[in-house]
């Protein structure tokens, strides 16, 4: 099995099927295109592990897995008054670049160099603040450092065991010294190397190979035995209990220990603290793993943050009281992912990709009326297994958005069979509704509640997700034909040449439209009060309340419908072409120039979508993970209600609210009051819709907090976002228990 990267040709919902047909541009095609106005990114929820090269007093490089490095300056650094290699505590802002036997040093809050270097028959082997350890042909270590005039001061380490063998060199929170792991007769120390005058002592007796170690110019901790670094020679370090973490930095007294072994399910790694004088122990970052490090002033850096959404760097340093107080000095970026299925409806732009990592999920973008991107990557599902896509499927994943907070798609099961899924709402709950054993099929044209599958078995099924469902409904089953749903009403053929009739799935009564079609259609989609109808060579719009029949452009295979506005793509030119009828004349410009490479993510999403809830147009821009969007610049239809999920519970309360829908065509914010018996209004409600839908959720308590019952007035006003057309208001009654 595998995955189709080419569409189908097929008029699907919520977004276009995109025909692999060469064909040729409209006349009418204009040469300008619109401006997006604004982009989003996908990007994986993963958090990623970051390094830091370089981490010293005013400022650090940070390098996020396997990208480039990244340069942050700390804010109000007050560069010293002096800095060179004559005083080496401020060698903790200098930088050091090799090249060769030649190791170049530059301060940076000063702009301060100096040069080092190494004589011939010496090896580089470290180099931190402004001092340089090399080797020289018999083993032995030393220090070099600028002098004054230009030339290499050479200062031969003291102490170091006869016959040791360094094994490792390792920088901590210090300038003053660094650590080195030897062998002796099958035996591993670790000492630290005072770099003023090149004196080594041993501080630690390990018992492996490659002890952890961590140190600053109090402390050393290597192997998990603590010692401090002014002690008396002879003096025995301090056994500590191992934690099962990481020793990753000394900060004054007191030990960070990060990275844990193990991290039970559902929680997260936390960076924790130890003091070492009083055994103290304290959490200094609930959520922070990865990027755990010390600075060259004797502080740490460390990642935390919930998800890579808000995954950030942390300064940790001391306080007066030999505390440790943490500083968001940085936020690290987090990957781009491939968007693999994209839709848009009510202004909520959906992606669908493999954000979670190993499993896909769809996440959302909120738009403002403009179209400008107005939050950030927001989940809206669970993690979710891939659906099978079988060999020549050229539509997977099948998904609509369907206005109403909601994304409605087609899973395949690794044997073919079909079920139509929907989320959005959460991030947990998937409402299902099986296919009974059809494949093959196509999601088309849905909204709300209602989802329509077009089985390959040649039957068509209307899906129904009502409020509060835990699992989906075939309301009908019929022969597979062109049809629409657009709020409550079915729309398919009518028995007649160029006939339309609507049903209402809440009560089966029927009304039939002469679209003037001189056809049966073979496409049909409704928005508002737009039918649209195709014959294949020729197409129409019906506008229900004006009667109208207005004739759009044919040509360019498959065409999507949106309020006053028809959208195609010219394959050849890489033009997606709107063709705006509201007037009762089409006309036809060019809205973006796509990219000229194939784009296709292989679904029924295509590389654009059409929000038939107020607009706006999202599409592939061609940089991987980034979607861009263009408003229509059509006016929308009055503000209308599409269908309602108004109910009286039995029961009511804080974990039991009154929870209506109230479906509209376009986003709103709305305010629903309730009126006792008396004329009273005893709760107000205020918010925004869910994408086009208004869920309000009342727990039974009055304005003033008292409890209420008995029967109600509620009115519900809603104001247009877009301030395009009047308020709507509804009314009706329910009756609490």
């Amino acid at each position: 099995m595998s995955r189709s990267r080419r569409l189908v040709h097929a008029a699907v919902g919520g977004v276009v099927a995109l025909s692999c047909t060469v064909l040729t541009a409209p006349a009418q095609a204009a040469p300008e295109a619109d401006a997006p106005a604004g982009t989003v990114r996908l990007v994986t929820e993963k958090r990623v592990t970051v390094d830091y090269p370089w981490a010293g007093a005013s400022g650090f490089q940070y390098r996020p897995g396997t990208s480039s490095v990244t340069t942050v300056d700390y804010p109000d650094v007050a560069p010293p008054a002096h800095a060179g290699p004559d005083d080496l505590t401020t060698g903790t802002d200098v930088l050091n670049t090799r090249d060769g036997q030649t190791v170049t040093q530059r301060h940076r809050s000063t702009g301060v160099t100096a040069t080092v270097t190494i004589p011939s028959g010496q090896a580089y082997r470290a180099a931190v603040g402004w001092s340089v350890l090399t080797m020289d042909g018999t083993g032995a270590l030393h220090v070099l450092r600028a002098a004054a005039d230009g030339t290499t001061a050479d200062t031969p380490v003291t102490g170091f065991p006869t016959g040791a063998r360094p094994t490792a060199y390792r920088t901590g929170g210090s300038v003053g010294r660094l650590a080195i792991v030897s062998v002796l007769d099958d035996k591993t120390s670790v000492g630290l190397v005072n770099l003023a005058d090149g004196a080594f002592r041993t501080y630690v007796t390990s018992e492996t190979a490659t002890p952890e170690l961590a140190f600053n110019d109090r402390w050393l901790v290597a192997d998990w035995k603590a010692i401090r670094v002014d002690t008396e020679p002879g003096t025995e370090p301090t056994q500590l209990t191992r934690a099962g973490a990481q020793p990753e930095a000394v900060v004054g007294d007191q030990l960070l220990i990060g990275n844990p072994d193990f991290v039970q399910a559902g929680t997260d790694a936390a960076l924790a603290a130890r003091n070492l004088a009083t055994g103290a122990t304290s959490t200094v970052l609930t959520s922070s793993f990865g990027g755990i490090g010390p600075t060259l002033d004797g502080g740490a850096l460390a990642t935390t943050g919930p998800s890579s959404l808000d995954w950030n760097i942390h300064r940790i340093t001391l306080t007066d009281s030999g505390g440790l107080t943490t500083t968001k000095v940085a936020q690290v970026p987090a990957a781009a992912v491939g968007v693999q299925g994209l839709a848009v409806a009510g202004g909520e732009l959906f992606l669908y990709g493999a954000t979670p990592g190993a499993s896909l999920r769809y996440s959302s973008f909120q738009l403002d009326a403009t179209g400008r991107p107005a939050g950030p990557q927001t989940r809206r599902s669970p993690g979710l297994s891939p659906s099978t896509c079988l060999t020549g499927d050229a539509a997977c994943p099948q998904l609509e958005a369907l206005g109403d907070g909601r994304v409605g798609y087609l899973w395949t099961s690794d044997t073919g069979q079909e079920s139509v899924l929907n989320v959005g709402l959460d991030t947990s709950t998937i409402v299902n509704e099986p296919t009974d054993g059809d494949s093959g099929g196509r999601v088309a044209g849905s909204t709300g509640r209602y989802v329509l599958y077009n089985g390959g078995s040649g039957k068509q099924r209307v899906v129904d997700f009502p409020r509060g469902a835990t699992n989906g409904e075939t309301t009908l089953t019929r022969d597979r034909t062109a049809a629409a749903v657009w709020g409550q009403t079915l729309w398919t053929p009518g028995s007649t040449q160029g006939a339309v009739t609507g049903r209402n799935l809440k009560t089966g009564t029927t009304t039939t439209i002469a679209t003037g079609a001189p056809c049966t259609p073979t496409d049909i989609q409704a928005v508002n009060t737009w039918l649209y109808w195709s014959c294949g060579g020729t197409a129409g719009v019906y506008d229900r309340a004006t009667h109208r029949k207005i004739t759009v452009p044919a040509d360019l295979g498959p065409a999507r419908l949106a309020d006053g506005f028809l959208l195609r793509e010219n394959r050849t030119t890489h033009e997606l072409l709107l063709t705006d009828f509201h007037t009762g004349t089409a006309t036809t410009r060019t809205l973006v120039r796509l990219p000229a490479t194939d784009q296709n993510t292989g679904g029924s999403n295509g590389r654009w979508a059409v929000d038939r809830f107020g607009g706006h147009i999202a599409y592939l821009n061609g940089t991987y993970g980034e979607v861009s969007i263009v408003p229509s610049g059509v006016p929308t239809s009055p503000l209308a209600q599409m269908e309602a999920q108004v109910y009286s519970p039995s029961v009511i309360g804080k974990s039991f609210p009154w929870a209506p829908v109230w479906q509209l065509n376009k986003p709103s914010t709305w305010t629903l009051t309730l009126t006792n018996a008396f004329g009273t209004v005893v709760r107000t409600l205020t918010g925004a819709s869910t994408g086009a839908a208004v869920r309000p959720a009342w727990d039974g308590t009055t304005d003033n907090g008292g409890p209420a019952g008995g029967t109600y007035t509620w009115k519900l006003t809603a104001h247009p976002r877009d301030d395009q057309g009047p308020d709507l208001t509804l009314s009706g009654t329910m009756t609490l228990g």
